[in-house]
């Protein structure tokens, strides 16, 4: 179990205060809150979507400090409550410590997963110095209130800055989100986000990535994105629904943003592949479609739209990369990322 605190000599820092940073949240600067979508829309949201809105997937907090110790003091929403996921990840916060684009992981949260709030150290060492400090908000599970805590009288600096002062706005299935990563820092977004040292903004909805117009319309207020990634087939309802719903999602996103690349990420394969042909041949229907009409689109000029063959990502041994044949373990989500990151980079010229 990891320390609780420095025999309680820390002072309390909050993240919406500065020199601390609060990334990932695109709404975060003008409500205060932990929340992935707007309090209050100028659309009706889905249920489901604006339920999971609250679950602050990719936000990070980062500084830097000379701090020896570093404790997080949270609440949450509930308790942990899930069969298939770590509460590490659902409902835990980790560390991960260096220079931009090279930050090694540390510590995760661990605490009595029956509670709904806790006080735990994830960082401690002998010799302070300045070093930089992220930290990565749980994936399935509310945060109602989060405190750093730190050394008494440590300098606290803030976070370099971003590579970009734009972010990549991620939106999708339960994969997006980050179901089911072990800790928070595994979630694909967030290791590309700490590769590329830029900020993700993660708009996954787990099970409710359907293309819905009133949800890609609000996505689409996000002012100055980099790029969006739109990886929600899985949970589109099919070949037919994804046809219905995939051209207007895009054009919503294309006329807010005539200039902004947009990727384009078809469905991971699932274990009964290999034996069940339906779910495969379902799937490569799904992904030609997707393929098609990307290029489709590129040869009529808009060139700032790309594919990527979701089917190509986990690997030849597929299955082993998940916790339950679809959702990613740790292996799934690294590779996952390991592809991802170059056609990121090149997309974002970095």
């Amino acid at each position: 179990m990891a320390k609780k605190s420095n025999d309680g000599a820390l002072e309390w820092h909050s993240p919406k205060a500065p020199p601390l940073r609060v990334a990932g949240l695109a709404w975060f600067a003008a409500e205060g809150v932990y929340r992935r979508l707007p309090l209050r829309p100028k659309r009706a949201l889905p249920a489901a979507v604006d339920g999971l809105a609250n679950h602050p997937a990719g936000a990070q907090i980062g500084f830097q400090s000379d701090s020896a110790y570093v404790s997080v003091r949270v609440k949450l929403a509930g308790p942990a409550d899930m069969d298939h996921m770590p509460a590490t990840g659902q409902c835990g916060f980790d560390a991960y410590v260096g220079p931009p684009g090279d930050q090694r992981y540390f510590r995760t949260a661990r605490y009595d997963h029956k509670e709904a709030a806790y006080e735990c150290s994830l960082f401690e060492v002998s010799e302070p110095a300045l070093r930089n400090f992220t930290l990565n908000f749980p994936l399935y599970q509310g945060v109602e209130e989060v405190s750093v805590g730190l050394d008494a009288g440590a300098r606290v600096l803030p976070p370099p800055p971003f590579a970009l002062d734009r972010p990549v706005v991620a939106y999708g299935t339960s994969i997006t989100q980050g179901g089911c990563a072990a800790r928070p820092g595994m979630a694909w977004t967030n290791i590309l986000s700490r590769r590329l040292n830029v900020e993700f903004i993660n708009l996954g909805f787990s099970g409710s990535g359907r293309g819905e117009p009133e949800v890609i319309a609000t996505i689409a207020e996000i002012p100055t994105p980099a790029c969006f990634i739109v990886d929600y087939e899985a949970n589109a309802g099919g070949t037919e629904p994804l046809k219905r719903t995939f051209p207007g999602l895009l054009g919503i996103l294309r006329d807010a943003h005539p200039k902004v690349p947009i990727l384009v990420i078809s469905a991971l394969p699932g274990s009964t592949e290999r034996i069940v042909p339906g779910p495969r041949e379902a799937r490569l229907e799904r992904r030609e479609f997707l393929s098609g009409t990307i290029g489709d689109l590129r040869r009529r000029g808009d060139r700032l739209l790309f594919f990527q063959d979701g089917g190509e990502l986990l690997g030849e041994d597929f299955e082993e990369c998940t916790v339950d044949g679809a959702h990613p373990t740790d292996l799934g989500f690294m590779r996952i990322a390991n592809g991802l990151t170059p056609v990121v980079r090149g997309i974002l010229g970095l």
